[in-house]
């Protein structure tokens, strides 16, 4: 549903029936947000204008997103992530609490460079562990998973475990979230997975 402006300290903290999403009382919208149904935004958030957030998202206590950013269905963005303008989020991404995203790669306070944003793309079903670092411009693959504290300066392929400053890959990790085994498979949920030119794909 598409928004006006809304000081939400005017809303009971409970889903609007005219709605769809849950807004908690002490968060902020902008004008021109559309938040699909089942979404909850909780305390002290502030979505700024002409984004975009998908259904059944969870955004966490203290978090920006935006203006200008889309999120897709069913993310969980914990605590104290601000998502900038230039970043997009595909479905099913899970943000750690107090990761970081950027979009100016060299900033300065003095000079203004918004029009020097990077865009990063954030591929379906990708973890981003709690405290790590994405540097603008990059596009990080499908299911990959993005250990805690790293700092990514550079793409990373579908499925890639990556950790460390900058960040580098040391394996594989399966839908399920679980590292995939040297032989490919994984002993949680027994998926099986094949090399291609592009990384590795499920069976």
């Amino acid at each position: 549903m598409k928004t006006s402006a809304i000081k939400t300290s005017n809303l009971e903290p409970q889903t609007k029936p005219d709605t769809g999403f849950f807004v908690h009382e002490s968060s902020y919208i902008d004008e021109n947000v559309k938040i699909g149904s089942g979404t909850k935004i909780w305390h002290f958030s502030h979505i700024l204008s002409n984004s975009t957030i998908g259904k059944n998202c969870n955004i966490g206590q203290n978090v920006v997103i935006g203006p200008d950013v889309t999120i897709g269905n069913q993310c969980k963005i914990q605590n104290n992530v601000s998502v900038f303008k230039g970043v997009t989020l595909e479905d099913g991404i899970f943000c750690g609490p107090s990761m970081v995203f950027t979009n100016i790669y060299n900033p300065r306070a003095e000079i203004v460079k918004m029009d020097q944003v990077r865009p990063t793309l954030i591929k379906h079903g990708t973890t981003l562990g709690a405290n790590c670092t994405i540097v603008c411009g990059v596009t990080i693959g499908r299911y990959a998973f993005i250990g805690a504290g790293a700092v990514v300066n550079k793409n990373v392929p579908d499925h890639a475990l990556v950790v460390g400053n900058p960040a580098k890959q040391i394996g594989y990790a399966c839908v399920c979230g679980e590292k995939i085994s040297d032989e490919l498979g994984c002993n949680a949920c027994e998926r099986n997975y094949r090399v291609t030119e592009n990384g590795i794909v499920e069976k």
